[in-house]
């Protein structure tokens, strides 16, 4: 058998333990011989628990054990998990996380040590949860240049925009059903203004170019804006909003984004509802591909991290490639780059001429429910040309990007 340890046993780490325990009959046909979970390291004591037989307080009893070769990485945030695994990797052991911050932050310095010590830093599990697209970017299509990744890799904003769509609820609405539901933090920012899926698009952006894109470049938006108002203009236009991570290649560099976006029947994202997660994928000469699942949960994230556990398992000893480098990617100007908008102006205020005036030749929509104001869609523009009209706007009440 393979000893393993996971760090932190919560909702994600007892997953894994889990997994490893019903499924061993596949893990051990798949890696030979089998893993067996040794240790589970956290401060908690889980009394009546049978984890308490393997719970240890001290990362350093895990470390300085050479039977353990492989480490479950479940605890979240930046530290200790970070200096948790530079400690394991340090000792030639390979880690598998599912920590989306921590991967964001020092992926590639935790890849380079992986290699110097002849282990394996993965890290599936950290983007689209049960969604094996890290996996499909790193072997599947390393042999094309990715041209686009565009996705919905937050559960969460998901389910609360399906909800304001099907049913009319306003965003406070929806995420406190989403709450009570379990698919929304207590505090539930990180994922409502964008950041979680901010660190995802910058994972992903970082393994599209191969050098390290901080996140901290990238421009997020997140959907705490957003009225059922808005969502009935997304009907009205047979769209949906969704919040989006996009991340291009222009000539320009990497052009990365989240935010709320409309996008119509014709893109295969139009269909993604609820919790679930689906990423597309635009390679040179493949062309367009979707990856669609459970993007987030405690089973199939945990399942995520025990495929990288297998995979870790069948190459002990030898260090798989992953291209990203700490050298930074070259990013695109946000302000230069283009795309249409949707606005909803003030009938009294600004006049459908005005309109036309102000952002060039568009489309008008009207609402029955809203008599008082109207929708515009502008011409192709900059977001910096946009940005300068919209704010000389008296009237202007919203405004959202379109994607074609």
């Amino acid at each position: 058998m393979i000893e393993a340890a996971i760090y932190g046993y919560g909702n994600i780490g007892s997953g894994v333990a889990e997994v490893i325990e019903k499924n061993q009959d596949r893990i051990r046909k798949a890696t030979g011989e089998g893993v067996h979970v040794k240790y589970v390291l956290d401060l908690r004591e889980f009394e009546g628990d049978p984890v308490r037989e393997k719970l240890v307080h001290d990362v350093d009893v895990i470390v300085n054990d050479p039977e353990v070769k492989i480490i479950c990485e479940t605890m979240g945030g930046n530290e200790p998990a970070y200096t948790f695994t530079k400690k394991a990797l340090l000792a030639g052991k390979s880690v598998c996380t599912s920590n989306k911050e921590l991967v964001a932050n020092h992926g590639a310095e935790l890849i380079r040590i992986a290699k110097e010590h002849g282990c394996n830093y993965f890290f599936e599990a950290s983007v689209g949860g049960g969604i094996p697209v890290i996996r499909t970017i790193n072997n599947a299509l390393r042999q094309e240049h990715i041209l686009n990744i565009s996705g919905i890799v937050n559960g969460t904003t998901n389910y609360i925009l399906t909800k304001m769509e099907k049913n009319g609820a306003a965003f406070e609405e929806a995420l406190k059903e989403a709450q009570e539901k379990g698919f929304a933090e207590r505090n539930p920012e990180a994922d409502v203004e964008g950041y979680d899926a901010c660190r995802k698009i910058a994972i992903l952006s970082s393994l599209m170019s191969g050098k390290t894109v901080d996140y901290r470049e990238i421009y997020t938006e997140g959907i705490t804006k957003l009225t059922r108002e808005d969502l009935l203009y997304a009907k009205k236009m047979e769209r949906c909003v969704k919040l989006l991570a996009v991340s291009k290649l222009t000539q320009d560099g990497y052009l990365a984004m989240v935010a709320p976006v409309l996008v119509g029947r014709e893109n295969p994202l139009y269909n993604v509802e609820g919790v679930f997660n689906a990423v597309s994928v635009k390679g040179n000469m493949l062309g367009d591909t979707m990856y669609y699942g459970s993007g987030a949960g405690k089973l199939p994230t945990a399942s995520a991290v025990v495929a990288d556990v297998v995979e870790a398992a069948c190459f002990m000893g030898r260090h798989l490639t992953i291209e990203w480098e700490e050298e930074k990617a070259v990013l695109a100007d946000m302000p230069s780059s283009r795309r249409r908008f949707f606005v909803r102006l003030e009938k009294d205020k600004v006049s459908e001429s005005e309109a036309a005036a102000m952002f060039g030749v568009g489309t008008v929509v009207c609402l029955e429910e809203l008599p008082a104001e109207y929708g515009y869609i502008t011409p192709e523009m900059s977001e910096r040309e946009f940005a300068e009209k919209f704010e000389k706007l008296d009237g202007a009440v919203a405004r959202i990007r379109m994607e074609d």
